[in-house]
């Protein structure tokens, strides 16, 4: 058994031992101490200095913490917008009207499912084309209020089924990029799981992009970019490190504005800890953004976008 799995099997004697304690009403407290003492002991050793693969497995993670749970904890208020107004309404990709902290702005996400239906219903958080034209849609929608808009990328990619591109997603894509280009409010991104290819890149091009510590952002995944390479899936580990898809090496070339570090042992090991630093990062970047004059902010945001990636950060 090697570390990992030792930790998988704790983490589950753990939880039914609090299990029973809440059931039966038994006093474990000793014990359940001595397990949260291996399983922190075991959760520094193995993510102390983890590969750019290890990062892609915790992104990929069905329990991290994203989509409307998170929305609901994030939020005092969100007030859900359906539709695109042509096609019909994807789950995928759901946003409308939120108050954060009492600030009142346009909230979009990406929602993978928490069922086996939902999972399905979402495709995992790829989003086909009625979801973008939505985006745009609502994008419009907090233009025409001159509203902040914060976005939360979780998705492998937008969907590439036939039905997408008989609806033209390229083309909501595009539309999305342009609307948050021209967008005249201080615009947040922040990566929380997966940011794959353009499905993220239509939510991403904010003012300021913030990545949780285990996120990744990458024009292909890894299998993707090894079959292509290297003719073999199975070289994933080696793409993962070539395509330099983690935040910290995101921050160190520009293309990332902050790194939000992670509670020990992933985001989904404490769902309150990482909602709060979420939250602490976006106020704070909304904060600094919305004391620019407009035209400043749209300025910094162009010359943002010309040379996304030459530089590092503050360039």
């Amino acid at each position: 058994m090697n570390e990992e799995e030792r930790l998988k099997v704790l983490e589950e004697k753990a939880a039914e031992l609090r299990r029973l304690a809440e059931q039966d009403g038994l006093d474990l407290g000793a014990e359940l101490a001595v397990l949260e003492r291996k399983i922190a002991e075991l959760r520094r050793k193995l993510y102390a200095e983890l590969s750019p693969w290890a990062r892609v497995q915790l992104a990929r993670r069905p329990d991290r913490p994203s989509g409307l749970p998170f929305v609901q904890a994030l939020c005092e208020a969100f007030f859900e917008l359906r539709g695109d107004r042509v096609v019909g309404d994807d789950p995928a990709l759901r946003g409308g009207l939120a108050r954060l902290a009492g600030n009142r702005l346009v909230l979009l996400f990406h929602h993978r499912g928490s069922t086996p239906e939902e999972q399905r219903a979402s495709r995992f958080g790829m989003a086909s084309a009625q979801g973008y034209w939505k985006a745009k849609r609502l994008m419009e929608v907090a233009a025409r209020l001159r509203l902040p808009l914060l976005t939360l990328i979780n998705t492998p990619g937008a969907y590439p089924g036939v039905q997408a591109e008989a609806h033209n997603v390229a083309g909501a894509i595009a539309a999305c990029i342009w609307a948050m280009l021209r967008h005249p409010a201080p615009t947040v991104a922040v990566i929380l799981g997966e940011g794959g290819s353009g499905g993220a890149v239509a939510l991403a091009a904010a003012d300021r992009v913030l990545m949780l510590e285990n996120a990744t952002y990458s024009v292909i995944s890894p299998e993707g970019a090894a079959s292509i390479l290297w003719k073999d899936a199975k070289v994933a580990p080696k793409a993962a490190e070539a395509l330099r898809l983690t935040a910290h090496e995101l921050y160190a070339l520009g293309v990332v504005d902050e790194v939000i570090p992670e509670p020990m042992g992933g985001a989904h090991a404490d769902f309150a800890a990482t909602v709060e630093a979420v939250r602490e990062a976006v106020l704070r970047h909304l904060g600094e953004l919305s004391r620019l004059p407009l035209d400043e902010l749209l300025r910094a945001r162009y010359k943002r976008y010309r040379h996304v990636g030459a530089q590092g950060p503050g360039a």
